[in-house]
């Protein structure tokens, strides 16, 4: 799915779609589309992973040139053993701290990182299964914008009309979140497990004796 493709959706939710009056314009839609996809991806980025040298006998690595960055999931020092040996760190600004008993000896680390997402007018990088979820954040944010705008102006859809649509995008809004929070959860015991320190099974029946 790409940029036009999403706003077309977003209209769809919004009942939209009479291309000779809009209620909403394509860049005032595309704003509230950046907005859920920015919500998103502080929930669930984009997964990356990337090589940085480090400098021997320091324990930092710098991460500046990574870029749209949302977190840090991973270090892996060095990069190519197997298992892969994932260090604990810690992270500060754009510089990343190895915590363990290895110091660096200027060979390169891997960095497992989330980044926002990409929706534009060729390409998506958001999953099939979450694009029904960014139309429905991009339109509750579009109609309480529009409900809050309506406030004290001449509506010939009655008085009503900007409280039906404020009511109607924060319902919108709050699934959208729930949705966030639940998916986030699930998101999070995924990268967790995934990156478990390795460590040998120790059998507590098995005697190997010396």
């Amino acid at each position: 799915m790409n940029l036009e493709e999403m706003r077309a959706l977003v209209r769809r939710d919004l009942h939209d779609e009479d291309t000779e009056n809009h209620r909403w314009t394509d860049n005032e839609l595309d704003r509230h589309i950046a907005h859920a996809v920015k919500d998103f991806s502080e929930v669930i980025p984009c997964e990356q992973r990337t090589t940085k040298a480090t400098t021997g006998g320091s324990r930092e690595i710098d991460i500046a040139t990574i870029t749209n960055r949302v977190m840090v999931v991973a270090v892996e020092y060095p990069v190519g053993d197997f298992p892969a040996r994932y260090q604990r760190f810690s992270l500060w600004g754009d510089t990343v701290t190895l915590l363990g008993d290895e110091i660096p000896d200027g060979s390169d680390a891997g960095i497992y990182y989330g980044k926002l997402h990409t929706l534009d007018a060729s390409s998506s990088t958001i999953p099939v299964q979450h694009e029904d979820l960014i139309a429905t954040g991009a339109s509750g944010y579009a109609a309480v914008e529009w409900a809050i705008y309506a406030v004290n102006r001449v509506n010939v859809g009655s008085d009503i009309t900007a409280k039906d649509f404020l009511a109607w995008g924060k319902e919108k809004l709050h699934y959208f979140k729930q949705e966030l929070k639940r998916r986030g959860r699930r998101n999070r015991i995924r990268i967790g497990s995934l990156y478990q320190p390795y460590h040998p099974v120790v059998s507590r029946t098995t005697d190997y004796g010396p």
